[in-house]
């Protein structure tokens, strides 16, 4: 029986209007109803909703460069993304969140081009034993978003160039190491370009879902839709979103959990929390910002922040109690 489906395409390179195009879509999902939407970024950084963007990309260089830093609405680490790379979305109502499925799809198509593709980790698919897809998650009132990068001729000179870890002293060795990870499809099928990668989707997403649907080039009812467009562009667009409030802290902490990086930044007067930012590439992005909101007014104290944490456990999708539980025992062991 043919599902209820939608198949959206936008030829905008643009990250802010592609990012604002996908909240929208997020916001008006029906229950019932499953869309893929496909779109490009050109010479453009992503990074996760809760990432320190000073720590996680060359920002003066991009910009420079003519490139644009933007933050999505999910959580996870950060990606370049030029027009060698194609992003997908699957937007659901929540009921019918289903990752493996969706990666499925993604698979069937990379599989059915003749390239031998397979997951690898707890988001990513890779070919020869490197990644060439990522994906993260958000979730909005009802509804889901599951979104992710595939490589086909992405530049990696310039990914490697833009893009910096985060955690530890790192050397430019680490970030080539790191790059060398990353596959191109292109690299494992020379006549593959975007625009075969996106029919081959289309195709899988259609077989998956018994869907009918046809590409739309736009948004339906695009007049209309637009100044709800215009209020997210301006949204994904704003300094106050993409890097954030400009605070000085009095002291910071970090560390690396199985789960991702965690760093907090502490506003102290007298000896108590003021004010608090939490950044971290954790896949769980409602967790962390409601940690940040938990902490403020607590005595800044190891135990007492532990036992606030663990008193109030913080509602999240993906694991939020492992999570707790390792921030908890990491405050507990540090002692101050």
């Amino acid at each position: 029986m043919a599902c209820n489906t939608r198949i959206v395409r936008t030829r905008s390179a643009d990250p802010w209007w592609n990012l604002a195009v996908e909240e929208y879509l997020l916001e008006q999902v029906s229950q019932g109803e499953t869309i893929l939407y496909l779109w490009q970024n050109d010479n453009a950084v992503l990074i996760g909703r809760n990432q320190n963007p000073c720590r996680e990309c060359r920002t003066e260089l991009l910009e420079n460069d003519g490139g644009k830093l933007a933050r999505r609405l999910s959580g996870g680490g950060t990606v370049y993304q030029d027009l060698g790379n194609l992003n997908f979305t699957f937007i659901t109502g929540s009921g019918a969140f289903n990752p493996d499925k969706q990666l499925e799809v993604v698979l069937e198509a990379v599989n059915g081009l003749g390239i031998a593709a397979e997951k690898g980790g707890v988001c990513g698919l890779t070919a020869n034993g490197r990644k060439f897809s990522d994906s993260a998650f958000c979730f909005r009132k009802d509804n889901a978003c599951h979104h992710g990068t595939i490589y086909v001729s992405t530049d990696i000179d310039k990914l490697s160039e833009y893009l910096q870890i985060a955690a530890g002293d790192v050397t430019e060795k680490d970030t080539n190491q790191a790059c060398s990870h990353v596959v191109n499809l292109s690299e494992l099928k020379p006549d593959l370009n975007v625009e075969v990668l996106a029919d081959a989707l289309t195709e899988a997403f259609r077989k998956a879902y018994a869907s009918t649907a046809q590409v739309e080039n736009c948004l339906r009812k695009c007049s209309e839709s637009r100044a709800a467009l215009e209020e997210l562009y301006c949204k994904y667009s704003s300094w106050a979103w993409r890097y954030g409030k400009a605070v000085e802290f009095d002291k910071n902490i970090e560390n690396i959990f199985p789960w991702g990086s965690l760093e907090i930044g502490f506003r102290l007067e007298d000896g108590i929390v003021t004010d608090a930012v939490v950044y971290s590439n954790a896949m769980d992005a409602d967790y962390i910002e409601g940690l940040s909101v938990l902490l403020k007014g607590c005595k800044f104290n190891s135990e007492c922040l532990a036992d606030r944490i663990s008193a109030a456990p913080i509602p999240g999708s993906m694991g939020a109690d492992v999570m707790t539980d390792d921030i908890v025992k990491w405050l507990r062991d540090m002692d101050f």
